[in-house]
């Protein structure tokens, strides 16, 4: 069964969280972003040509034109493919790990799998950035060397940045998962 809710990310943005429950230890929760604007889109680019338009009459040098479509078309592919984030997931499957998935506006995927021996726990940590207290989900990874220690902290959904209210609906669903993992009888 697949739930959606809808929220805001910490902008004010519209976002949805998607729940789906995969069986009981195993969950995965999307957010998905506001798709990409074809208005602002167009609205950038006719800056940026109008602009060449206006320099190439000043200059009277073709170049300009060329130079102008050629990098607007680049960043485009550029923002497409490594910047534009439509939706940002996490699979928590109790028995292998989490597998944290962002999809980009162009298609690609890139994926990070964190094995659950590796997973020391999932928290909602606090941060202050510019004089206003944000909230932000992380993977704590276990220190080999050290049973009380962190070895690193990996933020989650970095690019949708969703507001507390959303955060704490994905952490309740992760810690199911992880107190399952307390309460299992170790298997070896």
């Amino acid at each position: 069964a697949m739930e959606e809710r809808r929220y805001r990310s910490a902008s004010g943005a519209p976002i949805a969280l998607r729940r789906r429950q995969h069986s009981a230890s195993c969950r995965e929760l999307a957010v998905r972003c506001p798709r990409l604007q074809l208005r602002s889109l167009s609205a950038v680019t006719c800056a940026v040509w109008l602009a060449a338009y206006g320099l190439f009459v000043l200059s009277e040098n073709s170049m300009v034109l060329s130079a102008a479509i050629f990098i607007t078309l680049i960043g485009l592919i550029i923002y497409l493919h490594f910047v534009k984030i439509d939706q940002e997931s996490l699979l928590v499957i109790g028995s292998l790990g989490i597998q944290v998935t962002s999809s980009y506006a162009s298609g690609k995927e890139s994926t990070t799998f964190i094995e659950m021996s590796q997973v020391k726990d999932v928290v909602i940590n606090e941060a202050i950035h510019m004089q206003k207290v944000i909230y932000y989900l992380c993977i704590l990874l276990q220190d080999p060397g050290d049973p009380q220690g962190v070895s690193e902290v990996v933020p989650l959904f970095q690019s949708s940045k969703p507001r507390l209210d959303c955060l704490i609906e994905v952490y309740k669903s992760c810690q199911e998962i992880l107190e399952q993992r307390m309460t299992a009888p170790q298997s070896s």
